[in-house]
């Protein structure tokens, strides 16, 4: 779809109807119904993806069919109202944190201003209070003796479908970055509410093609982009004649070996898409320079996990892959690329899901001797604290002037930073390989601003609602780029790389995007290398 020009979307954001400008909604917000139309909503999940997966052992996604959320009835299966209270029972009964979740809110609105969302939209039930609240009234309704006495006077309301409908707006207006939490005095988590929204929507069938299609991908053949094993490889070696072309260096790496010492696994992004493509460089060189016993698979060839935003089961299966492929080579630990998804969930899902995987080792750098006892149930270890742990032992030949094109910022991406811990690491390896600055402390670390489209909202026919809820982000971007004159916004998050390109376009041309690993390869004094003088480092055109 069309996004309106820079000016207009701009002062829309500023003085369009919001709390901010006074626009007080007139009736309660449980009476205003939810409008769709071209643009205000990502696209159905296709009727083949749906049956594909609800075909496979282990997962569950009924009701495949044609549907438009533009249409008055969504053709939902005709016993849809005990489908959803059953599915809500069973998850009320599992995750004690989602009956906390729902019971403990006092509604103090400390998350309100919080969400990029709210701020971009001015929509109400985006503060995550109110997005919270969709569910919760229902909860209250149904599963609250105050609810099932006195009703809307104890904060509950009936199941219709309408209600369903207003989940299936909300909850894909969510990037479920957690940002919220941080500041929640309960520590609410309103993206597990998110989440449970979405997998209470999958039991009867609602859900968007921008997450399915890749969940079936993946599934299928162990990418979202539905890469055969051939194309993978393909597609490494291709990015292997590159570096030879800049820098002289051939690089022949493996795939599928048996018996290496470390199985990579990165998002499959970062082998098909810019700017992931120069990231993989990165890695390529790296490995190369320190000489690692590792190699690449053509079945796990993809770090990144789209079930986190689907279902437990689908991220369940998807993780799995992983670790059986591990298995099968002999490896002795995994190193991972950059990606956000594939890190949260690891680090939060992964014991409970999957592992331990004990029959792996805990992670050792056979370069360094450095032990990732952080690593020690997961046996995967982050490249950033790979690298660094290579930077602070002396083991990187680096020239930081071959980053000399490049005035970096930094974004934590959602899930490395709040949930995964990664905040330290990037920075110390930014401080090594390129002049760089930080935005301000109310938008970085644990307080780090989303990308916007996160979650499997990355589509382009939402493309207005992007640009609104990834301003908060640009503003500070904008910040750093107006008083440092910074030109490239760099990350460890393959969505991020994708998102943020978008984003920059659109709010701040001038600044390009990047991976960390870019920066790494661009540093490295590689031994035999032919390297002429690259002005825009893995990027420079050679012909």
């Amino acid at each position: 779809m069309s996004v309106p020009k820079l000016e207009q979307l701009s002062k829309s954001v500023v003085q369009g109807p919001s709390l901010a400008t006074g626009a007080i909604p007139k009736v309660d917000w449980t009476e205003l119904p939810v409008e769709f139309k071209s643009g205000n909503y990502a696209y159905p999940a296709k009727k083949d993806k749906v049956e594909y997966l609800n075909s496979q052992k282990g997962l569950y996604f009924p009701n495949a069919r044609e549907w438009s959320p533009e249409d008055d009835d969504w053709k939902f299966p005709e016993n849809w109202k005990e489908i959803i209270i059953k599915g809500l029972a069973e998850r009320l009964n599992k995750f004690r944190s989602l009956k906390i979740f729902m019971d403990c809110c006092v509604r103090c609105g400390a998350c309100a201003d919080k969400c990029h969302f709210f701020l971009g939209t001015g929509d109400p039930r985006n503060m995550p209070v109110m997005r919270a609240e969709l569910l919760r009234s229902i909860y209250r309704n149904d599963f609250t003796l105050a609810g099932k006495v006195l009703g809307k006077m104890a904060g509950g309301r009936e199941l219709t479908v309408g209600v369903l409908k207003e989940w299936f707006m909300y909850s894909y207006q969510c990037t479920e970055c957690r940002r919220c939490s941080v500041f929640c005095p309960y520590g609410i988590d309103t993206a597990e509410i998110t989440m449970m929204m979405r997998e209470l929507l999958h039991l009867v069938g609602v859900g968007i093609n921008w997450i399915l299609e890749p969940v079936s991908n993946s599934n299928r053949t162990g990418n979202h982009m539905g890469l055969q094993p051939h194309t993978f490889k393909d597609n490494v070696d291709f990015l292997a004649d590159d570096i030879e072309n800049l820098t002289g260096i051939r690089i022949t790496p493996t795939f599928n070996r048996k018996g290496a010492e470390v199985l990579f696994i990165t998002p499959s992004a970062d082998v098909f898409a810019e700017p992931g493509l120069y990231t993989a460089m990165g890695y390529l060189l790296l490995f190369e320079h320190i000489g690692i016993d590792y190699t690449w698979s053509t079945y796990a060839s993809e770090g990144g996990n789209f079930g986190l935003f689907t279902n437990n089961e689908s991220m369940k299966k998807l993780n799995a892959k992983m670790y059986a492929e591990a298995r099968r080579l002999g490896v002795k630990f995994i190193i991972g690329g950059e990606c956000g998804h594939m890190w949260r969930v690891l680090h939060q899902y992964m014991d409970t899901m999957n592992g331990p995987a004990d029959f792996l080792e805990v992670p050792k750098s056979p370069m360094t001797g450095t032990v990732f006892s952080n690593a020690a149930s997961t046996k995967m270890v982050h490249i950033s604290e790979f690298t660094a742990d290579l930077i602070k032992h002396g083991k990187l030949s680096i020239d930081k002037s071959r980053n000399s094109h490049v005035k970096a910022t930094f974004h934590d991406s959602c899930n490395p930073a709040r949930a995964m811990g990664l905040l330290d690491e990037p920075r110390y390896i930014l401080d090594h390989v390129v002049d760089w600055v930080e935005m301000p402390e109310n938008t970085i670390r644990e307080r780090t601003f989303c990308c916007g489209s996160g979650t499997g909202l990355n589509t382009d026919e939402i493309m207005e609602l992007r640009m609104r809820s990834g301003l908060p982000r640009a503003n500070a971007v904008k910040y750093v780029e107006d008083r440092h004159g910074v030109n490239t916004l760099a990350c460890v998050c393959a969505i991020d790389r994708a998102t943020l390109t978008s984003l920059m376009g659109y709010w701040n041309p001038n600044v390009t995007v990047c991976g960390i690993s870019e920066l790494v390869g661009n540093s490295l004094v590689m031994d035999g290398e032919t390297r002429g003088e690259l002005e825009e480092g893995l990027r420079t055109m050679v012909f």
